[in-house]
This record gives C-alpha cells, structure tokens and sequence, in this order.
C-alpha cells in the first residue's frame, strides 16, 4: 500500500422513501433558489420529478429547472446551466439523473462561480476549481458512481475530447433503488458493467498482493457479476438493483482507490472513442475491456488469475476472460464495436485517431503505446 491521505464528504441516504428523508434534512442550508436539472424527461413520467418538486416547494425553495441534459453531456451544456445559475443567483444544485446528469452539474457549480473558463484552467494552467455552488445528487440511473466523488467526464465536441473535469463534490447523495425501477434492462446492465469495469480497473492498478483494497475490489466484483446475473432471471428484482447500486457507489467513494495508482486505461480509450462516436460508456466499455485484459494478461499475471478464480471460479487467466465474454454476450451488450450506436462510420481512420489521441495512463499493470491502443481498437472491430 502507498502512502494516503482518505476524506468522504458525502452523505448518503440509501434505501426506499430515502429522498423524502434527505431533503427535509438537507433543505434548510440550501439557500432559496434551487436548480432542479435532470435530463430527457423521464423522471415526470415516473413520478419522480413531482415528488421531488413538492419536497422543495414544502421547503420554501424557489425552483429554477435546468433540463434536457444528454447522456455524455457536453461542453456546450455546461456552459448553458452555468450562464443560467449565474442568472438566477442559485444557491444549490439538485441533480436528479445517472452519471452523466450528476457530472454535467459538477462542472455547472464550479463554472458558474468562476471568472474563467474551467477547460482552460484545469488543462492549460493545471489549476482546479477550489468552490462551487453547493450541489445534491439523486440518483436515477446507477452505475458510474458519480454521485461519490468530484470528477465528471464531459465531452468537448469542438475539441473531439471527452475527458475528465474535477469540479464540486455533492454533499449528499439519494440512492433509492425504486428511483431505478422505470430504467430499461439494457441500460440497468451497462450501467452495471461500467461498476464492473470501475473495480476491476482498479484492482490492476497496483502490483502488491494481499492488501484490503483488492480484497474489496474483488468482493465489489464478484457482487456485481452475481447481481447482474439475477437481473437476468428478473430484471424487476429490487433487491439485486439495491446490491448494484450500492456497488456502483463503492466502486467509485475512494475506498478501493487508497494506497494505489488506478488503471484506469479501458475507460481513458472509451472516452475518446465516445467522442468521437457518442456511444453508450457501459457498452463501449463491455467491448473493450475483454480484449484489453488479454493484452496485459503477461504483465499482471498473479492479479488476472486471482480474478478469474474469485470473480468468475475460473481456473486459469484466460478462463476468467472467457467468463467475462459470456457474461457480456448473456447480458446482451455489445461484443464489437460494429454494434454500437454510433453518429459515424467506426472505420480504421476514426479509430486510429481514437488512438491518437487517447489519454495513456502511465501505471501498472504497464503503460500502452499508441499504436497498441489502435491494435485493441482494431481487434474489437
């Protein structure tokens, strides 16, 4: 284990009829004026967005509502909610959604106090946002964990990036698996991927044996993959969406991060590939990741076969990937990249500059060059 230093500032509300709870608790310091931003629509064909206004209006807030946020939200829309929380003087950010709901008012809140542009702050002058205008998270759609911590992956389309953007932290968090039971199978299941793909990433990130984070990283693991398989029996099981989603949110509130570098290589090429495809995250990730881990089998051998064993009771490294494949193909999500939704052609030109132009993590198991990241893309074809 290396060296840490370990704070958790969120507050979380787990359970049934747990966002009436929060919100008479955490209403009073939030201010009078109240984003409520949420994306497509489908929390008020839920029931969910006038549950959650009644709350705020019995407290007194006023409501501005700042919809329409898309899954990979962009630069664009950021700067949209943060022109309009400067407007309207908002005290506090309630984002009511999944990952890319919650990350798009991350990057609102800090946007919104700042007097520069945060792209330009974090990636030219290598500073971060040091406030923000406070900020809760329901969570609808469970899978990224983003409601744990302050990063947020935002795509830049201008620049044909999608990356990550430190900004404000929530200061609590709604995880009511009810809130989930309107969200269709297949993205209940690549949201569950993405948790999966979260742990397993971390664990390769460090090289020592028999410490406590792989041994949580493995349970977190192992956990998602028994849950994922009961959805498969019953996708309305609420008890198999409570374990993910309190998975998704252990994978990501730091707990299996302390003491170690974090591979996280399979999600820094999804994002590119995501920028310039806009494809679903937990299916680009459901393609890539299989191909990737065959590729550092040699590097990270005693990890690769402990996960085999341990997450799938497979008995050799190239056993446990093969379960990876078929749980993959049982959950019906993506094997090749010619089955995602893409807003282009996935030819060996955009995935050589998907290549290009990928953040390469520099950390264990080992760093990849960019002509192997084009080797995997090209392979996942």
């Amino acid at each position: 284990m290396n060296k840490f230093t370990f704070s958790y500032p969120v507050k979380v509300y787990f359970g049934e009829g747990s966002a009436k709870e929060a919100l008479k608790a955490e209403t009073f310091p939030m201010g009078e004026t109240v984003m409520l931003a949420y994306g497509g629509g489908s929390i008020k064909k839920n029931g969910i967005y006038e549950e959650l206004k009644s709350l705020l209006l019995e407290a007194g807030k006023r409501i501005v509502e700042f919809s329409g946020i898309m899954s990979n939200p962009t630069y664009e829309k950021v700067q949209e909610g943060a022109a309009l929380a400067r407007e309207q003087q908002v005290d506090f950010i309630l984002a009511v959604g999944g990952g890319s709901v919650i990350d798009c008012c991350k990057v609102i809140s800090a946007q919104a106090v700042l007097d520069e542009d945060i792209w330009e702050l974090e990636y030219r002058k290598g500073q971060f946002p040091q406030k923000g205008i406070p900020m809760g998270a329901v969570v609808t759609v469970s899978g990224t964990g983003a409601e744990m911590n302050g990063g947020a992956v935002i795509t830049y389309e201008e620049k044909k990036w999608k990356g990550g953007i430190f900004a404000e932290t929530p200061s609590f968090a709604v995880l009511d698996p009810v809130y989930t039971a309107s969200v269709p199978p297949m993205q209940v299941l690549s949201g569950a991927f993405d948790t999966l793909s979260h742990a397993l990433e971390t664990y390769l990130g460090s090289s020592d044996q028999d410490n406590v984070s792989d041994d949580l990283a493995l349970a977190v693991m192992r956990n998602t993959v028994v849950n994922m398989r009961r959805l498969l029996l019953n996708i309305h099981d609420m008890q198999a969406r409570s374990n993910l989603m309190w998975d998704s949110a252990m994978a990501e509130n730091g707990i299996l991060k302390c003491g170690r570098l974090t591979d996280f290589q399979v999600h820094q090429i999804e994002h590119q590939l995501g920028a310039y495809t806009d494809c679903n995250h937990g299916q680009g990730l459901a393609v890539l990741q299989p191909v990737y881990c065959r590729h550092i089998l040699k590097d990270a051998p005693e990890k690769m076969l402990r996960f085999a064993k341990e997450v799938f009771g497979a008995e050799t490294m190239e056993g446990g990937i093969v379960a990876l494949e078929q749980l993959i193909r049982d959950c019906g999500l993506p094997a090749k990249l010619s089955k995602l939704q893409s807003k282009e052609p996935i030819t060996p030109e955009l995935l050589r500059q998907v290549a290009d132009t990928s953040n390469i993590i520099k950390c264990n198991p080992r760093e990849l060059s960019r002509d192997e990241i084009y080797e995997i893309l090209m392979e996942c074809r």
